[in-house]
Order: structure tokens, then sequence, then C-alpha cells
């Protein structure tokens, strides 16, 4: 018969050994990477004032194409984080969704 502690050794060994290769479904093989606005603009929404500095569709669609011409999506960063301060201040009356800013997101989110 094996001995209690070297069969418990083998069973912690098997174990760790599955949780360091863990499921090989692709999902989280990197940490979610992208670019996030909130960092640098925080909810600045006065684009009459700061108009390269405000949050809207040309800032995300900017970064976007910042992520691919300098390399970062290649590097795994695929992801663009649309934070805080891009709808307005109410909510749809029918849906009760948050509704854009018509104005510094003309086309919407899904635009965007």
């Amino acid at each position: 018969p094996i001995p209690r502690n070297m069969f418990a050794s083998c069973v912690v060994l098997l174990s760790l050994i599955y949780a360091a290769f863990g499921l090989n479904n692709g999902v989280a093989r990197t940490p979610p990477m992208g670019w996030l606005s909130w960092q640098r603009f925080r909810c600045e929404i006065d684009c009459e004032t700061y108009p390269d500095d405000c949050i809207n569709a040309q800032l995300y669609e900017q970064m976007a194409d910042r992520l691919v011409m300098d390399g970062w999506r290649d590097a795994g960063y695929t992801q663009i984080n649309i934070d805080d301060c891009w709808s307005t201040k109410a909510r749809d009356n029918v849906t009760s969704e948050m509704v854009p800013d018509p104005q510094r997101f003309p086309d919407g989110i899904k635009a965007v």
C-alpha cells in the first residue's frame, strides 16, 4: 500500500499542476488590457472650453486608433473602456436606460 502522506502529497501536487494549467479555453490567458479614460480625462464634459480634453466620441475613436498605430493592440491591449460621463443626466423615459449625450456622442455609444 501507498503511505498516506505520499498519497496526500501526490494529490496536492496534481491539484497544483491542474491549477497551473487551468482550463485551456482561451479565457483570461492574459489580464484584460486596454485604455481607460478616467485617469487622464476624469469627467471633463465641457467640450467648448476643452475641445481636446473632453469625454466625447472623437476622444475614444482617437485612442482606439492610437492603440493600433502605436502597436499596443498587437501587444494585447484590445479594449477601450468607456467609463463615466458619456450619458445625459436623465434616463430614457420608456426603457429607463442611460442615454448618450447627443452633443458629445451624436451617433450614440454603439457607433463608437
